[in-house]
């Protein structure tokens, strides 16, 4: 592999180290409702796990209310007790036709522990990206290239990593605020 191509590779599995940091950031609620916090839910249906979102139609009719329509009804209690056992906080009203959820006021300490939900899920990104640089290094040891192009490869990976991780910290910021945010 030439070294323009480990640069790219480093690159592009960095990049989507952010796109999954940016996804499980998008599943920690921040008092509004959003679909997406739904996503982690598997429902027992048929004997089988199916995702939530493959079994209703999951919308936001107020800021924070989620509105679930099952495309089959008997799918209800299923869903019902799914997101009861999920862990989120929530608790689903089922009417019969659709599952509404208000989503609560968060408290303080609540908040705080979201903050340290998510700065774990930024560490875990910022290792992510240095599993990478590390990976980049055995290539560039691989590569068997001249020892200065060599050397200014391990800097180029090494300013990438720099990069990331204040991308990683720009978005950790972001989402922290939107947690904080009364």
């Amino acid at each position: 592999m030439d070294s323009d191509m480990i640069l790219l590779d480093a690159t592009e599995k960095m990049d989507k180290a952010i796109e999954n940091l940016v996804h499980r950031f998008a599943t920690v609620r921040a008092g509004r409702a959003n679909p997406s916090s739904l996503d982690g839910i598997v429902v027992e249906y048929y004997g089988s796990m199916t995702p939530l979102k493959q079994l209703a139609t999951i919308s936001v009719p107020e800021a924070r209310q989620l509105l679930i329509k099952p495309f089959d009804k008997s799918s209800l209690v299923a869903i019902e007790k799914a997101i009861l056992t999920s862990n989120l906080g929530y608790t689903p009203g089922n009417d019969g036709e659709t599952i509404r959820i208000v989503i609560p006021e968060l408290t303080e300490e609540r908040r705080k522990e979201l903050a340290k939900q998510v700065k774990a899920l930024a560490e875990e990104a910022k290792i992510s990206v240095r599993n990478i640089r590390h990976d980049a290094l055995e290539e560039v040891e691989k590569a068997d290239l001249p020892e200065d192009e060599e050397k200014g490869l391990e800097k180029d990976i090494q300013d990438l990593v720099n990069e990331y991780n204040k991308k990683i910290e720009a978005k950790l910021k972001e989402k922290e605020e939107e947690l904080m945010t009364v």
